[in-house]
């Protein structure tokens, strides 16, 4: 299937900014790696800062849709949890996926304007609610015990994840088993 300009822009902006980030990316450099003139990028996506929030979002969806597919039809709660945690691994670090996007687009970090972060926010809690709609299932069918509420226990998860991803992703210092030393705790743990 060949991509429009719109979507090789996308393309384009994905990679750079999950590279160098918002302030290093520049439409230039985006145009230039999309092959499509500069004036396009600011009919698509008005400015830079639309586009940044518009790559987020589509990695973002991306990455709710393929977990929402792994946990599907997972047998308890807890292979559900197992299946969101590898799916979540499998995403971060697959190059196509673009996922260092969603490092740098964070409702945290580079995202600028209030109703950006909000809506940047909304898409990182539908992650969360996969995972926490798991959790609950986990419980519901006996698969899962915690001490803690079934949010403690979602939000507790999910710290190990994105802890484990910005240590695979961002540090030189990580083992080659990390993402598996990390499913196994958390298994461990539930």
């Amino acid at each position: 299937m060949v991509m429009t300009k719109k979507e090789l822009l996308l393309e384009a902006a994905k990679d750079l900014f999950g590279v160098y980030g918002y302030s290093e990316t520049t439409f230039k450099k985006i145009s230039e790696r999309a092959g499509v003139a500069l004036g396009l990028l600011t009919h698509h996506f008005g400015n830079k800062e639309k586009l940044f929030l518009a790559s987020g979002m589509d990695v973002l969806e991306h990455l709710i849709a393929q977990l929402r597919e792994a946990v599907a039809d997972a047998d308890s709660g807890r292979e559900a949890v197992r299946r969101f945690v590898q799916k979540y691994f499998e995403f971060s670090t697959d190059p196509n996926e673009h996922f260092l996007v969603l490092i740098r687009c964070s409702p945290y970090s580079d995202v600028k304007t209030r109703e950006d972060r909000e809506e940047m926010a909304g898409k990182f809690t539908e992650v969360l609610m996969i995972l926490r709609d798991s959790v609950k299932r986990g419980v519901e069918d006996g698969s899962i015990s915690s001490s803690l509420s079934i949010d403690e226990t979602a939000i507790v998860l999910q710290c190990n994840l994105v802890g484990g991803v910005r240590t695979r992703l961002l540090t030189p210092y990580y083992p080659e088993t990390l993402y598996e030393d990390i499913e196994s705790f958390i298994m461990r743990g539930l």
